[in-house]
């Protein structure tokens, strides 16, 4: 039996299960039609409140990025950065991802701009700038 790490100080789970993410057209395309987004260097996040406890992740990724081992390592990055970041995020919150082509980051600056973005996108909804689910 496998289990989901956990962080021995908190207790919190780590885990990346089904749950925690997109995976029909119907969702990817709610995110879109949100039209809440926030530009982070090379990262396009959108995002949409989903009304649950946890956040949930989906990816897009263009062939324009790079090659099939780029945009898969691309891939493995943001879902490791989003499955460290989950419990610090403001709300629960549908996000889907876009790249840009770029030169490839650090892990950490990834995280950092993962977490830059979902920041800003939480305060415009706060603020009235966006929309409840």
């Amino acid at each position: 039996m496998t289990t989901t790490p956990t962080d021995d100080t908190t207790g919190r789970r780590y885990g990346f299960p089904s749950r925690l993410r997109l995976t029909h057209a119907r969702e990817f395309r709610a995110v879109f039609d949100a039209r809440l987004r926030h530009h982070a260097g090379p990262m396009l996040v959108h995002a949409r409140p989903n009304g649950r406890d946890h956040p949930r992740l989906g990816l897009s990724i263009s062939r324009k990025v790079g090659h099939s081992v780029v945009r898969s390592r691309l891939r493995r990055h943001l879902r490791e950065a989003f499955r460290l970041l989950q419990h610090d995020f403001p709300n629960g919150y549908d996000i889907v991802i876009s790249m840009r082509r770029h030169e490839p980051l650090m892990f950490a600056e990834y995280q950092r701009l993962l977490f830059k973005a979902i920041r800003a996108i939480d305060r415009r909804v706060r603020d009235g700038g966006g929309s409840a689910p």
